[in-house]
């Protein structure tokens, strides 16, 4: 089984949704069997490489609340967090640009789906939990090679644009997919999910998804338990 996931680097909800799609992973009786890709889907292509000013400020203007409403989203998220097992500290949040994040990401890819799922991690936690500059080159180079990734490939990938056409067709195909937002999952190319949902929304698709695509054949005339296009548990097939 194929999940293949969509996300940023500086997406709260992205690091929540992780932590609850694992959850529900853990606990799969064929979770040997599921390959996990990540994709790139940024949040905001036009950030600067590091972003100053009022980072509450900042929130109230993008998503048009007052800044008591800012304050609001940020404590369910960091709520939510906590529930997932997660450490937030928004407070020490630097914003920047994750374009090169996603870059490194992919080569992180190349040496492995494991390597790729460390980095992912050590991204959302530095910039979360620790208060790094996300969008920093040299902060980067340091995470990815902490991780395992070779510092000279590091450094390649960083000093030119490798893998920058990989990050746009990630997107391309977040746009097809009909993805506005992230984290957004599809499930063996068949059904998609969005949002951070509980691991118990999780764990009942990959269930259906598993049973549907490992089940013996219906016999001829019968019918099939639902219409292909129902959705249920927040999955639509994509």
């Amino acid at each position: 089984m194929r999940v293949d996931i969509w996300s940023d680097v500086v997406c709260p909800w992205c690091y929540v949704g992780k932590r609850r799609f694992e959850a529900a992973l853990a606990r799969f009786p064929h979770r040997d069997e599921v390959e996990v890709h990540w994709h790139s889907f940024e949040l905001d292509p036009r950030a600067p490489r590091t972003r100053d000013g009022d980072r509450l400020e900042h929130i109230a203007t993008k998503y048009r609340v007052s800044r008591a409403e800012a304050e609001v989203m940020e404590g369910r998220v960091t709520a939510a967090a906590a529930d997932a097992g997660l450490e937030f500290h928004l407070d020490r949040v630097r914003g920047g640009n994750s374009f090169d994040a996603h870059r490194l990401l992919h080569l992180a890819a190349d040496h492995g789906r494991e390597v790729a799922d460390r980095l992912k991690d050590r991204f959302l936690r530095a910039y979360f939990t620790e208060g790094q500059p996300i969008g920093d080159p040299a902060t980067l180079a340091r995470l990815a090679v902490e991780v395992g990734l070779p510092a000279a490939e590091v450094d390649d990938v960083l000093a030119g644009d490798r893998y920058a056409a990989a990050v746009r067709a990630d997107e391309r195909t977040a746009q097809a997919y009909g993805a506005t937002g992230v984290p957004f999952f599809v499930i063996d190319e068949t059904y998609g999910l969005s949002g951070a949902q509980p691991p118990e929304v999780f764990a009942n698709v990959l269930d259906r998804a598993w049973s549907e695509t490992h089940a013996e054949p219906h016999p001829t005339g019968s019918t099939p338990a639902a219409p292909a296009d129902a959705c249920a548990d927040g999955a639509c097939p994509v």
